[in-house]
């Protein structure tokens, strides 16, 4: 049987002092669910694993995760998950690398559903200079300039997408595909 690599994105896990989750206890849950090969990337939620081929769909593996937070840490947090593949797209994807001189302000916007971007799109036509906005198949992405606190386009996003999205920096993108890319 084949083995497919996921990898999940925990919203808003271990952000200031809520959700906090030890990622030992994460990567038990997760392999709990019957997931292989589990391994946490920094301390905010991602997690890089492996499943039977057939036996989880991104968006069923993101349900089950979420139910398992709550009942078994007592968290409730959104969780989006990406194959290797897409993940591998997103980074292909990124046409503001050249951009960014920061890669902590190189914001990479992975869409729960990507079937948001439709909404996303009046954004990619505006001009925010100095800052950027531009879309993947999987994802937006966001140069913030001046910081990712003070970009009009994160809170622009945000008010649009709410918990349907799910951002990282381009550092910790980079570290995920690295990851999810070995075998």
């Amino acid at each position: 049987m084949a083995i497919r690599r996921q990898i999940a994105l925990l919203r808003g896990i271990n952000v200031g002092r809520a959700k906090r989750v030890a990622m030992a206890d994460l990567r038990k849950l997760i392999t709990d669910l019957g997931y292989d090969d589990v391994r946490t990337v920094l301390n905010s939620g991602n997690v890089v694993y492996d499943c039977p081929d057939g036996a989880c769909g991104g968006a069923e593996a993101a349900v089950r995760i979420e139910e398992a937070l709550v009942l078994k840490l007592g968290v409730g947090a959104r969780v989006t998950v990406l194959e290797a593949g897409q993940l591998s797209q997103v980074v292909e994807d990124n046409s503001l690398h050249a951009l960014a001189d920061d890669p902590a302000r190189l914001l990479v916007a992975v869409l729960t559903n990507p079937a948001d971007s439709g909404k996303l799109q009046p954004l990619a036509r505006q001009d925010w200079t100095p800052e950027a906005f531009a879309l993947g198949r999987w994802a937006a992405y966001l140069w913030c300039a001046d910081g990712v606190l003070a970009s009009r386009a994160a809170a622009a996003m945000g008010k649009l997408l709410g918990d349907a999205v799910t951002t990282r920096n381009w550092t910790t993108i980079n570290k995920l595909h690295a990851l999810a890319c070995e075998r």
